[in-house]
């Protein structure tokens, strides 16, 4: 038995001696480069593919099946002289004894100097789909018989079957990849993608085992013309059976430039753990970090339903940064604001839900400068541009974010400015003896483009916002409420209504950017709000020309992308009042007083008293054409005095025209200015004043009107002079007539 066991044992020994015999003369005297044309046409035949062999092959066969190709090439059998694929060289092996039980275990694979060279024709089709296809059997001159393809599709699907039973099982000791290419070109498009430089390795790669990767490259494409540098490292997980996919601990990194940026470099990096199930239809991304130059980001993202319409929840929470310098630093500098300081603070936490076509922003908190905002902002289609916003701020002020004058509109407020100033220093308001002011000529508007008319017309908008406090155009409006809604370049504001200083404002219109030149149209309601805020002026140290409470009703249409052109063409209905006011700087009562004392022929005696001139109302109505307001019925009612009057409000130029007239009853004081008494012949004798010049001047661009006191002084003479033939009358008369025939001799001098 001892005997037989050396025996059997010298016999194994034997045996594999000569199997190592065997495979070191296959592998010494057996050479593959001398049987290329027989592999290459192997190729065609199995595989389907058109092998190029230029460089040598190098092989090994027990217990390792090694295998090196260099310089080699392989292209479709439709196109056999365009490869889409060339290498440098190849290097791998396998053991051969786990190959009999599927299994493939390779030790170090490398490969050197790939270039892989996709492209899509005219037709849209690329150059990869024939890969390992055969040529149609009238291309090789052969008609597959009856039954033949059924019976080719019934073994593909047996060995189809097979396979899928008997999954290959993986394990290699590392991969390499040094130098390679990909490049995609689409005919159609003319666009075009290239990675290159690319790098890649990685650990021993096992089924259901964590393998580190490693790999960078340098991508580029033409439309839009952008570069970027990536690199991409962490640990991959492959579960082929349960259909599990992961990449753990995911880092990348790089940076890019190009057109999207203006030119300009910016940084990125992401992290987080990614996760692809199939057989649950889910995919996900935790542990989310972002950066972007100086954005950073935090959260976590989740995709269901992956086989039907994939549905987008997650959360996202962006700390603190500058938009105004991040947004220049990739390309898109935002437009000058009135406040160079605005957009320089902004964060956001958010939770997101989407599709393939929406994305929303649910349970939105936005911290923008001082203001703080909650709600929701989706866009509902992204096709559409349907964007939907339903927004709570505790205060904003509107103002800073407005676009900046442009130097043009800047100079033409700084000459119309000194045009107001130069006729100001000019007009005193006292005794009213200084000419009347000039007219204004500068414009007051200016010719800066309002509307980005583009975006509105593709813009599909519904808008419900609400502030605390809103700033608007200087005018803080409190419990703001904005609902508006556009489409196909009709935008409506449903109504923009809240308090204002203690007053309530409310305001509905539309803008139509469908024709060549936008159209606009708006209704306002003013409610008791004090006048004075709505004709203040830049210079802080200027008092209003008057106060009072409005209460305004407007209905106004005008068409232009400027405040130029839409004054211009500014046309409408106003009626306004102004209750419990007063005439700034405008000492009214001292004017007359000069008007009763010229018709008296005496000269005031006392000094001005008074600088304002209270009213208890004042109301008209205005009808406005091409921007010019006329007034035809100014009342104004002031102790003491009865004012009528009528007249233009130029608004292109912010100047008024005006004829006023004023019945007075004189001095009330108890020791009244002489020159300044009323006798029974003045009551119910309008004064006529004319007021002329900048709107800001208010009651100080108002003098007497000479030529209307003429007329007034001339009234006043015929009826002295009726009132002494009435008592010369009287006294020849006296008892001697009845009274009847003495009124008719009385008649006679009225005539």
């Amino acid at each position: 038995m001892k005997a037989f066991g050396k025996i059997l044992g010298l016999g194994l020994l034997g045996l594999l001696l000569i199997i190592v015999a065997l495979g070191f003369a296959l592998t010494h005297l057996f050479d593959p480069n001398d049987y290329k044309d027989e592999i290459r046409q192997l190729a065609r035949d199995k595989a389907h593919v058109e092998l190029t062999l230029n460089g040598d092959i190098g092989w090994s066969l027990f217990p390792w099946l090694g295998l090196e190709l260099h310089d080699a090439s392989i292209a479709t059998l439709n196109a056999p002289k365009s490869p889409f694929a060339d290498l440098q060289m190849l290097g791998l092996s396998v053991r051969v004894l786990p190959l009999l039980r599927r299994e493939v275990q390779m030790s170090d694979v490398r490969v050197e100097g790939l270039n892989l060279i996709l492209t899509r024709d005219e037709q849209g089709h690329g150059n990869w789909e024939d890969f390992g296809k055969p040529l149609p059997a009238s291309a090789e001159g052969k008609t597959p018989a009856p039954g033949d393809t059924q019976g080719t599709e019934n073994s593909d699907q047996r060995s189809g079957t097979a396979s899928a039973d008997r999954p290959v099982k993986l394990d290699i000791d590392s991969l390499t990849v040094n130098n390679a290419r990909v490049q995609y070109t689409d005919a159609r498009s003319g666009v075009s993608y290239n990675a290159e430089s690319i790098q890649l390795s990685t650990g021993a790669v096992h089924e259901g085992a964590s393998i580190p990767l490693k790999a960078s490259a340098f991508i580029s494409a033409s439309q839009p013309n952008i570069k970027a540098r990536t690199e991409l490292a962490g640990e991959l997980r492959l579960d082929r059976a349960l259909k599990r996919y992961s990449f753990e601990d995911m880092r990348l990194s790089g940076e890019t430039s190009g057109e999207p940026t203006g030119g300009k470099t910016v940084t990125f990096a992401a992290q987080g753990q990614l996760l692809l199930d199939q057989a649950a239809n889910v995919a996900s991304w935790n542990g989310l970090k972002l950066s972007a130059n100086q954005l950073r980001a935090l959260g976590e993202l989740n995709l269901r339903e992956l086989d039907k319409t994939p549905q987008l929840s997650g959360g996202l929470s962006i700390a603190q940064f500058d938009l105004r310098t991040f947004l220049d630093g990739i390309g898109h500098p935002l437009p000058a604001t009135q406040d160079p300081a605005a957009f320089g603070k902004l964060e956001l936490v958010t939770r997101l839900q989407g599709t393939p076509a929406s994305i929303a922003l649910e349970d939105l908190s936005v911290k923008l400068d001082s203001s703080t905002l909650t709600g929701r902002v989706a866009i509902e289609d992204f096709a559409r541009q349907a964007l939907r916003l339903q927004l709570k701020g505790d205060s904003f002020d509107a103002d800073r974010y407005l676009p900046a004058k442009s130097e043009e509109a800047k100079g033409a407020t700084a000459a119309r400015k000194a045009q107001v100033q130069q006729q100001e220093a000019s007009a005193v308001a006292g005794a009213g003896s200084t000419p009347l002011p000039d007219a204004p000529t500068q414009g007051a508007w200016s010719t800066d483009k309002l509307l980005p008319v583009d975006r509105l017309r593709a813009l599909d908008l519904q808008a419900d916002l609400s502030f605390g406090s809103l700033t608007l155009d200087k005018l803080p409006i409190g419990n703001a409420r904005l609902t508006a809604n556009g489409q196909g370049g009709l935008l409506t504001l449903q109504t923009l209504r809240g308090d204002l200083y203690n007053g309530t404002f409310e305001a509905k219109g539309t803008v139509d950017v469908r024709p060549a030149v936008p159209q606009l149209g708006v209704n306002t309601r003013i409610q008791r709000v004090p006048v004075e805020h709505f004709i203040k002026t830049d210079d802080k140290n200027k008092t209003p020309p008057v106060k009072g409470l409005l209460t305004l009703s407007s209905d106004l249409t005008a068409t232009g992308n400027s405040q130029k052109a839409l004054v211009d063409t500014l046309n409408g209905t106003a009626n306004f009042t102004i209750n419990d006011g007063v005439l700034v700087n405008a000492n009214l009562e001292q004017q007359l007083c000069q008007a009763i004392a010229t018709l008296n022929r005496k000269s005031l005696s006392g000094e001005p008293r008074g600088k304002d001139t209270p009213f208890q109302e004042l109301r008209g109505s205005v009808v406005i054409r091409n921007g010019v307001a006329s007034n035809p019925d100014l009342k104004v009612r002031i102790p003491g005095l009865t004012v009528n009057g009528h007249g233009d409000v130029d608004l292109r130029v912010l100047g008024m025209d005006y004829n006023v007239g004023v019945i007075v009853e004189g001095d009330q004081r108890a020791m009244p200015d002489p020159a300044c008494q009323v006798n029974e012949r003045y009551v119910g004798v309008e004064v006529p004043l004319r007021c002329r010049g900048p709107l800001e001047l208010g009651a100080k661009a108002c003098r007497l009107d000479k030529d209307g006191m003429g007329k007034v002084a001339a009234k006043l003479a015929g009826n002295r002079l009726k009132d002494k033939i009435d008592e010369k009358l009287d006294e020849k008369l006296g008892d001697k007539v009845s009274p009847e025939l003495k009124d008719a001799l009385k008649g006679l001098f009225k005539r």
